[in-house]
């Protein structure tokens, strides 16, 4: 009776909500709002560097042309989906984590599940990223008023799943750069031990961020050309991954176009997310 007792709490345990869980959602979602402030304008740039197979400058001088009133524009999807996201990535892979552990001791194994499930559950919000693609790109300036007006014309025209076009690569993205972040984000903790500052968790994080966003930027050009396309059939991620190939002279180096704003970009965004985020925690915990 007793072991039956103690499996229904060490499920329900596993299976309820608790407050912990609550307070990582909420340490996530302030370092994203801090994060996306800082770094949108960067973003906007390396987005059309990708788009467009052009050198930084130029897309600099086209949105300095295009003003101030649109450098913001498509803010409000990447506001509402780094939040949400980067709640979710934090709370999800913590709490999976701890719980996988009741059911396993094998370390890396409870690591890269907590990766995957962190990872596609982030994959969920991606109507909001696919709609910033739409905002970003001035081919759809003129069809797209802002975020829910995109959504409205997606919805009606072609249903729920437009909003999931380039869903592959944003998988393959988010649990691989989750597992290589929070494995090393673990490791520098480990290293540092009582010596981490607010000033060392921004370095640790513009590192290790900068790194795994540099790795996996391929992800990133092929989820954009495939979010560029609205309506028509879904390509297949390796037939996009081989069309890019060819358009660009068969160089795999072309998939790194506008890696080094990315790596800035990252540097910083991981920087502010990784001290933010730790600031954050040690406030709620």
């Amino acid at each position: 009776m007793n072991n039956v007792t103690s499996q229904e709490v060490s499920l329900k345990s596993v299976l309820t909500l608790n407050s912990n869980d609550f307070k990582e959602f909420v340490c996530g979602w302030g370092a994203a709002v801090i994060n996306v402030s800082v770094t949108f304008p960067i973003n906007k740039i390396i987005f059309r560097q990708i788009l467009e197979d052009i050198p930084a400058n130029t897309a600099l001088k086209q949105i300095s042309k295009e003003g101030i009133r649109l450098l913001y524009r498509g803010i409000l999807p990447p506001l509402c989906q780094k939040t949400l996201s980067l709640s979710v990535m934090f709370s999800m892979y913590e709490g999976c984590k701890k719980r996988l552990y009741v059911l396993t001791n094998n370390d890396l194994l409870v690591r890269i599940l907590a990766a995957h499930f962190a990872g596609t559950a982030e994959a969920i919000l991606m109507p909001l990223e696919r709609v910033q693609t739409l905002l970003q790109d001035w081919r759809y300036h003129d069809k797209f008023k802002n975020t829910s007006h995109a959504f409205k014309y997606l919805l009606k025209n072609y249903g729920i799943s437009e909003c999931y076009r380039g869903l592959v690569p944003i998988i393959y993205r988010n649990s691989c750069s989750n597992l290589m972040f929070f494995i090393l984000r673990e490791q520098s903790k480990e290293l540092m031990g009582n010596q981490e500052s607010l000033v060392t968790s921004f370095v640790n994080g513009a590192l290790i961020g900068g790194f795994t966003s540099t790795i996996f930027y391929p992800m990133n050009v092929i989820k954009i050309h495939m979010q560029s396309k609205v309506g028509g059939n879904f390509e297949k991620f390796i037939t996009v991954t081989r069309e890019i190939y060819i358009a660009r002279n068969r160089s795999l180096v072309s998939f790194y176009k506008g890696v080094q704003l990315n790596c800035m970009r990252s540097f910083i965004s991981w920087g502010v997310i990784n001290a933010s985020y730790d600031f954050f925690k040690r406030i709620m915990f």
